[in-house]
Formats: C-alpha cells, structure tokens, sequence
C-alpha cells in the first residue's frame, strides 16, 4: 500500500514541478522514474502475496479494465477543471471565496439531477451508450468554454458548466454498474474500491497537470484553455474505451 501511494505521490509531483521547472529538468525526470520504480514494486509484491490487496487477476477480465480506466479517464478532467475554474473565479474574475463555491452550485445541481435519470436511461439504452452520451457531453462542455476570458460574465459559461456536471452525471452510475457487474458477487466490494481507487488517482493527477499548466502558461486564460482541450481530448478517449468496451462484450443495446 504504501509503494501505491508513494508512486501516485511522486507522480502527482512531478506533474506538478514539471510545470515550474520544465518537463525535461533532472528532478522533475528523476520523480517520473521513481514513481514507475515504485509502481512496478507494488505490482510485483501484490503478485507474491497470498492475500494481496489488490488481486491482479480482476484486470484480466476486459470489460473490468476498461470501466476503471474509464473512471480514471473522466476524474482527471472533471476534477481537474473545478480546481482551474476556482482559482479562475477568485484570481481572474475577483470572487469571494463563498461567491465562487456559490457559482459551482449549478454545476453540481446538475450533478445530482443526471444522476437521478441515469439508471433509467441506462435500462432503455444500454449502460455503454449512457456512459458514451455522458462523457460526449462533458467534452462539448469543456470545448464550448474555450473561448473563456478575462471578466467574462458568469451568465456565458453557466450553460457549459451545467453541460460538464450533467454528463458527469449522467454517466457515473452505469459506469459503476458495468464494472461492478464484470466480476462475482463476492469481489464487488474490492471492484468497487478498485473504481474508487482509479477515480481518486484521476482526480490528483487532474489536480497536478492542470495546475502546472496555469502556472506555466503565458497566462492564467493560456493555461485554462490547454486543460480544456485536454479534459475533451480525455473525454472523447473514454468515450472511445466505452465503445470498445460494448463492442468486445457485443451489447445490443450500445
């Protein structure tokens, strides 16, 4: 355990010095090294033990593998935008800490909402199409709010920012389902750690690429606007997993 979170650590380190010192300076190279040192340590010890604590023999059920690459594919930009647009609101636009955790209120309304419609949308259309739908949305959001500026009024972006908490949403709870659903009854516990687990090691490394490139960038609006394309390059990438996913496991519904 402790090799898996000194790997993701480092990682999430150099990511985030990449973006002061440069991607090819020997400390922000020698962390990349030292997290793939340590990763290959952990997946090494796991196939020793007797009782590891993550069986790696769940990978190898496709469907599985694809569903938590998915998950982590989503929370690196989803996460990874709400830490930009924070900083956005408060050092671009001037909000108050309690105006900017007010103006992501819609976005997560949005959140809850889809979340609400999705196991019925899944049960009509299949799992895989609702997962696909859901991260198509979030990618329009992201590349809808490209043309994002300084002072730019809130009521320009409420509308992306609704599209991007929506298709979140809308594609998280057949998401968890299709991967709880690959494995027996008796792993689904430890399935849905394994997604969990993928979501928040998405959700860190979002957190650091993203905010190494507005620290980097020319300008705060420069580095906003390369982790827009990235979180829909992201989307569009689980999108296309999802679909190989139905595609291998021949849904009829996808």
């Amino acid at each position: 355990q402790a090799t898996a979170i000194g790997a993701l650590g480092l990682l999430a380190a150099a990511m985030i010095e990449g973006g002061v010192a440069g991607w090819t300076d020997p400390l922000v190279l020698g962390g990349f090294a030292a997290a793939v040192a340590l990763a290959t340590l952990f997946l090494f010890q796991e196939r020793r033990m007797r009782q590891p604590m993550l069986p790696l023999d769940l990978f190898q059920r496709p469907l599985f593998s694809l569903m938590s690459l998915v998950g982590l594919l989503v929370n690196i930009p989803f996460y990874g935008l709400i830490f930009v647009l924070s900083l956005y609101f408060q050092q671009v636009n001037g909000l108050s800490p309690l105006a900017t955790g007010l103006a992501f209120l819609p976005m997560m309304g949005a959140v809850f909402m889809a979340n609400l419609s999705a196991a019925r949308a899944a049960r009509m259309f299949g799992g895989a199409a609702v997962i696909t739908s859901g991260a198509l949305i979030v990618a329009a959001g992201c590349a809808a709010l490209l043309g994002i500026a300084q002072g730019a009024r809130y009521a320009t972006i409420v509308v992306q920012l609704l599209a991007i908490g929506g298709g979140l949403g809308l594609l998280v709870p057949p998401l968890t389902s299709t991967l709880l659903g690959s494995v027996e009854k008796k792993n689904s516990g430890l399935a849905a750690g394994v997604l969990n687990s993928a979501r928040q090691s998405g959700s860190v490394l979002g957190v650091a690429l993203f905010g190494s490139l507005v620290g980097k960038a020319g300008t705060f609006i420069t580095g906003t606007r390369q982790a827009l394309i990235i979180s829909a390059l992201l989307l569009l990438a689980a999108a296309a997993v999802t679909l190989e996913s139905a595609r291998r496991h021949q849904d009829p519904r996808a």
